[in-house]
């Protein structure tokens, strides 16, 4: 009798953020908006980083490896988003919310991965200065990033197999913006107990595993710096942490909410407002973080700036109207 009240479910409903016409078209604007300023925030960041030479070094090589991140990060849940809420009623099919749930969590755990990677950075350049160059070249830089990304998506790969292996029953309406781990979870009809407790483990293995390291990187920074006899030397070093610093707390301070704790059966309106915050806000405050504290990130933007307007120029006098 149980086989038989399991139905194969070929598609979600995605609620999003339900209301009435006029609220709907006001978060489709709000969120339009917050979208095309992350992306171009962040390309602008990789576009700064990659055209002048004073910025081709492993901390900035790390940054640029963000913004591409975050990229897509916002990319894999926001278009469809958008969608929903013109629409009213977003759909999506099995296998569309299934790799959305990969790729979600695939290019979260590489951020994780790397937000650590940097923090190794700043630890090297700071505790170690003398070995900095030997320790994170170029070749070192690359193998790491591609480390980050190689982790991230094969860390996932379990997870989400044994998500879309799970039967669904009554409904298919998933309350969430997105396919996430709890939603689907509770939607499926079986005993989800060994699976919600392999999750934890993973997420206690990936989420406070890189948070721990990335304290101890700063618990050792922090010792160094403090060292230093000179006020304009330990202020010089914090500066060339606090971007990054920012970004961790913010970041991990909702990841850890939404993802280590013991059961998946808790409240997902309070889950979808969190996970608005390390989704869209997250991403959005990334390249403003790092380019309003970043005074040779506001140089470079200086400089391009000044070549376009010289170059727009130009042009306007070769071909007059």
């Amino acid at each position: 009798m149980e086989r038989e009240n399991i139905t194969i479910v070929r598609e979600f409903i995605i609620v999003g953020f339900p209301g009435t016409l006029k609220l709907r078209i006001i978060l489709f604007l709000t969120f339009l908006l917050v979208y095309i300023i992350t992306c171009m925030g962040n390309v602008v960041i990789i576009v700064i980083i990659r055209s002048d030479c004073h910025l081709h070094t492993p901390m900035y090589f790390f940054i640029s490896n963000l913004s591409f991140i975050d990229l897509w990060y916002t990319s894999s849940t926001i278009p469809k988003m958008l969608a929903s809420l013109l629409s009213g009623r977003g759909t999506i099919s099995f296998s569309g919310c299934i790799f959305q749930l990969y790729f979600v969590l695939s290019l979260g755990v590489t951020e994780n991965f790397l937000l650590t990677v940097m923090s190794y950075d700043r630890y090297v350049a700071i505790c170690n200065p003398l070995r900095y160059t030997f320790l994170m070249s170029k070749r070192v830089c690359i193998k790491l990033v591609i480390g980050c990304w190689f982790s991230g998506f094969m860390s996932i790969v379990m997870p989400t197999v044994l998500i879309s292996r799970l039967p669904y029953c009554a409904s298919n309406v998933i309350n969430h913006f997105f396919c996430d781990l709890s939603p689907l979870i509770q939607l499926s009809c079986s005993d989800t107990h060994v699976l919600q407790k392999f999750n934890l483990i993973t997420a206690i293995v990936v989420v406070l595993g890189t948070f721990f390291m990335i304290a101890v990187s700063y618990i050792y920074i922090v010792s160094t710096i403090l060292r230093i006899r000179s006020s304009v030397g330990r202020k010089k070093a914090f500066s060339t942490c606090a971007s990054h610093l920012v970004v961790v707390l913010f970041y991990y301070g909702t990841i850890i909410f939404m993802y280590v704790r013991p059961k998946a059966d808790s409240s997902l309106d309070v889950d979808k407002v969190t996970a608005v915050f390390y989704c869209i806000v997250t991403p959005l405050l990334n390249p403003i973080i790092y380019s309003l504290r970043n005074k040779e990130v506001k140089n470079a933007l200086k400089k391009m700036t000044t070549r376009m307007i010289m170059f727009s120029q130009t042009v306007v006098v070769k071909h007059p109207s």
